[in-house]
This record gives C-alpha cells, sequence and structure tokens, in this order.
C-alpha cells in the first residue's frame, strides 16, 4: 500500500532543513506505528519520497511526502497519530492511498502559488516594480549549470504575480511560479523588482499537478480526482485531541 502525506510547515520549525524534515518524518512514521516499507540491497532505505524541496526559512500550507507502506494503516487515525509524533510546527493535513503508477511528486507538480512579504520599498512603488517586470517580454538571468554560465529567459515561468496589499512590516505579493519547464525561485523573483527591495517571508500555499491535461492538487492526484471521500483531512480540535492522548501515553 502507498500514501500520499499532505502537510504544513509553519513557525519556527521553518529554520529546520528539507533533509532534517526527512528524518523527522522518518522517525514520526514509525512513532504512529507504521510499517514502511524499506528498499533492497546493501543498505535499505525507507521507501520515503518528497514533493519539491521548501527552502530553509520558508512556510508552507501544502508540503507533500509518499510512502510505501508493508501494512496497511487506518485512514481514519493515522492523520491524527502522526501529527501528534511530529513537533509543532509540522502538522499533517491529510492522507489519501495512492493509485499504482500515479506520477511521483517530482514528475507531475507543474507550478507553485506563493505569498510574499517584501520590504525595501512602499506600496506604490512595488506596484509599479510589478507591473513593469510583468510587461517585459524576456527576463533574462544567468545561471551556475556544471560549472558553466548560463543565460536563462525566466519571464514564462512567471505565471502571475500581482500585489496583496500592505503588510504588517511591508508589501503583500501574490505569485503562481512554474517548476516544470523553466523555473525561478521566490530568492529570485523579489530581487527583480529593484535592488533594494528583500523578501521578508515566504509561504507556499498551493502546488499543482498536471494529470492528463487537468491542473489537480497532489493530494486529489493521488487517487480517483472524480471522488473526494478518499481525501482524510485533520482538523485543529482532532489534532489536539490527539496530542493530549499521545501525551497522557508518555507519563
Amino acid at each position: 500500500m502507498k500514501i500520499r502525506v499532505r502537510f504544513s510547515k509553519k513557525g519556527r520549525v521553518r529554520f529546520i532543513s528539507h533533509r532534517d524534515v526527512a528524518r523527522v518524518f522518518e522517525r514520526a512514521l514509525r512513532v504512529a506505528g507504521a510499517s514502511v516499507a524499506y528498499s533492497e540491497g546493501f543498505s535499505p532505505r525507507p521507501k520515503i519520497s518528497f514533493g519539491l524541496a521548501l527552502s530553509v526559512g520558508f512556510e508552507s500550507d501544502a508540503e507533500y511526502l509518499d510512502v510505501d507502506l508493508a501494512a496497511p494503516v487506518d485512514q481514519e487515525d493515522f492523520p491524527r497519530k502522526l501529527s501528534a509524533a511530529l513537533p509543532d510546527g509540522l502538522m499533517v493535513v491529510a492522507v489519501a492511498p495512492l493509485e499504482p503508477g500515479t506520477p511521483s511528486l517530482q514528475q507531475s507538480i507543474v507550478c507553485c502559488e506563493w505569498d510574499f512579504e517584501v520590504i525595501g520599498l512602499d506600496e506604490a512603488a512595488i506596484t509599479q516594480a510589478v507591473s513593469e517586470l510583468l510587461e517585459r517580454s524576456e527576463v533574462v538571468l544567468e545561471r551556475d549549470r556544471k560549472g558553466k554560465r548560463t543565460a536563462v529567459d525566466i519571464r514564462p515561468a512567471v505565471l502571475s504575480l500581482k500585489v496583496a496589499g500592505p503588510t504588517a512590516n511591508g508589501v503583500g505579493l501574490s505569485a503562481t511560479l512554474a517548476t516544470d519547464q523553466v523555473t525561478i525561485r521566490p530568492d529570485e523573483l523579489i530581487p527583480l523588482l529593484g535592488e533594494s527591495v528583500e523578501l521578508s517571508r515566504a509561504w507556499r500555499r498551493k502546488q499543482w499537478t498536471n494529470v492528463d491535461g487537468q491542473q489537480l492538487e497532489p493530494l486529489a492526484a493521488a487517487g480517483d480526482h472524480r471522488r473526494e471521500t478518499h481525501v482524510r483531512d485533520i482538523g485543529p480540535i482532532e489534532l489536539a485531541a490527539a496530542q493530549n492522548a499521545a501525551a497522557g501515553s508518555k507519563t
């Protein structure tokens, strides 16, 4: 049995790396009682695969991992158990069975929706900078690839960019950035708005896959996307109850 897990990463835990998050989930799966399948060979590894890495310091409402299980789990209870085994800031939002032949997360995710907070210019100046960027037919960046400097036009990767309004510390932006062919990272995008503009906070709100010409949220793409019953969401009340139960069992 394979499952796909959606989780959020918020607060101070945003400062731990993608590799550390993977280690945390390996432990949490054991604590939650999941029988994770292992690869064969000299150095067996748990069959857990993550989606797109999230940069250190960024937060997210929509991170994903796929797990190959040696034995099935109770899908009604498993999200609560797994969330209770994770540190504060990491929470399982939903779980769905993974249909055979489903493309991997790395293969299928085509774009992400982001919210940003930027500082350095006021809202009017940021609005002007965004307008000028979107009017450009070409935006060339130089990147290092295998030791060589390569010029890449990243303008096609900026699918949308809008000013959301003022924030407590700066100006809010929302963006949709491509991840499949031509790509651009948030830390590459924001400096294009001006030398004095800095990225203060970043939140990955959604990720989208392309399945048979349809744009789907990765959890829906895990199974029959015509039905919603395969998705098991967990709310904050359920999470609090699970964490209290887990704490009681340790005393």
